[in-house]
């Protein structure tokens, strides 16, 4: 009885969240329920953020429809369940050679993408591309740093189509695409070329950038978005900038780019940095101790494939010597890159910076004056102070007029919920963050 019922809230759940969703945080889930008490079992800890995270409130809610408000929920983590839930999906070689002209790699799916705050809107915006292509987004653009999962996540859009839909996808970097055109013209098939990009379901451009300045390239690319986008096929397009700051773009380009959704990916938060080593740790099939853990995330901050390279590193390191790895192991082993990626921010960097941006006085960081134009950028401050220093919060108070680390807490959670709830002011907030950085 209580399987049925456990079947009858995954039927439930299969209802109400996208596919997309479904597959990758509910499908993966076991459960055993005993003496009023349900165990959700899950393969890892970035599986059990996931499923809370996308529909904790629901399951709950379920949960109790079936099995009574007084049954107690216990989600544990069983690791010989990850290899399951983290293999990608056995794809069809006949059907990916009919319907996808280009490389996608299998290994990058929504279910191993982490999500944080710095890629949630990219994340979900891909999910509904991947839900509803040619309907959602169209185009779809996304861009960000070196290393912060833009290529993951198309490639993740098109693995989701390849096993849910009977679309043709033609995936092309920029240089390819400027090379193909180059070779068409020099053997008179650019009729060919048009016909083989303008008869696909979706199109998807990597490093989009590489087309700027060259007219022949953008004189084409533009008469084949018109003709897809006309016939509301998919276009994702994925740069290292935004479309306003691509020099030597065509302005009719530019404008076509920002027709559908402008997506920016920026550098993983301090939690979200942790969890990518966590999910990576377990992959590996390693224990990393949370010292290293934070150190690592906290000194590597810009690009998630240096902090995946550095496990890499340790963990060859440690089954070569057959040693664990620990702290100092750490710091020995990763001395170059831990000291090439720290810089020393001091607080006052930070008060100068902040006071700038919001054009008061720095000296207003230290005082106790409480009016909004001075108060919320003191917050700020406090904010990035916690950020980018290693300071406890009663020393971060102490910069700040001798503030109590109360204080300082507000203020921190206080940023943050904003953050949460407006993206502008996220937006806002992260460029702060980089110039401070920088």
């Amino acid at each position: 009885m209580s399987i049925n019922k456990w079947n009858q809230i995954v039927k439930a759940l299969k209802a109400q969240l996208s596919s997309a969703q479904f597959d990758a945080w509910v499908h993966p889930v076991h459960a055993r329920y005993h003496n009023d008490k349900l165990h959700v079992i899950v393969p890892s800890r970035f599986f059990l953020d996931g499923l809370k995270q996308d529909c904790g409130e629901l399951l709950t809610q379920l949960v109790y429809q079936q099995y009574g408000e007084s049954t107690e929920i216990i989600y544990q983590i069983d690791a010989s369940l990850v290899h399951q839930a983290e293999a990608p999906p056995k794809q069809d070689a006949a059907l990916i050679k009919n319907t996808v002209d280009g490389n996608i790699d299998p290994r990058f799916t929504f279910k191993n993408f982490v999500v944080g705050s710095s890629n949630a809107f990219c994340f979900a915006a891909s999910q509904a591309v991947a839900e509803k292509p040619g309907e959602c987004y169209n185009p779809l653009y996304i861009h960000g740093g070196v290393g912060l999962g833009k290529t993951h996540l198309i490639h993740a859009i098109a693995n989701e189509l390849i096993i849910h839909s009977p679309l043709k996808i033609a995936y092309r970097t920029g240089e390819r695409f400027t090379n193909e055109l180059i070779t068409a013209i020099r053997k008179g098939t650019t009729d060919q070329f048009r016909r083989k990009y303008r008869r696909v379901d979706v199109l998807i451009i990597d490093d989009v950038q590489f087309i700027a300045g060259k007219t022949s390239t953008q004189e084409e690319f533009f008469h084949t978005f018109n003709a897809l986008h006309e016939i509301r096929k998919q276009i994702i397009l994925v740069s290292d900038r935004s479309p306003r700051d691509m020099s030597h773009l065509e302005e009719r380009l530019r404008s076509r780019f920002n027709w559908g959704l402008v997506a920016d990916i920026q550098p993983p938060d301090l939690e979200t940095r942790l969890a990518i080593l966590e999910a990576k740790a377990e992959l590996a099939g390693i224990q990393l101790d949370k010292e290293v853990s934070y150190l690592l995330a906290s000194r590597i901050v810009n690009n998630v494939r240096e902090l995946e390279g550095a496990l890499t590193r340790l963990t060859a390191f440690a089954h070569l010597t057959n040693q664990s790895i620990d702290i100092h192991m750490a710091k020995n082993i990763l001395r170059d890159q831990l000291h090439v990626n720290v810089r020393s921010i001091s607080v006052d960097d930070i008060q100068k910076k902040i006071a700038e941006y919001y054009g008061i006085n720095p000296k207003d960081m230290r005082s106790n004056k409480r009016s909004r134009n001075i108060a919320f950028p003191r917050q700020v401050a406090m904010y990035a102070s916690k950020e980018l220093t290693q300071l406890s919060l009663p020393e971060i108070g102490s910069q700040f007029g001798g503030k109590d680390h109360t204080t300082i807490l507000y203020a921190v959670r206080k940023i943050n919920t904003m953050c949460e709830n407006d993206k502008n002011f996220d937006d806002e907030v992260s460029r702060i963050i980089s110039s401070i950085r920088n």
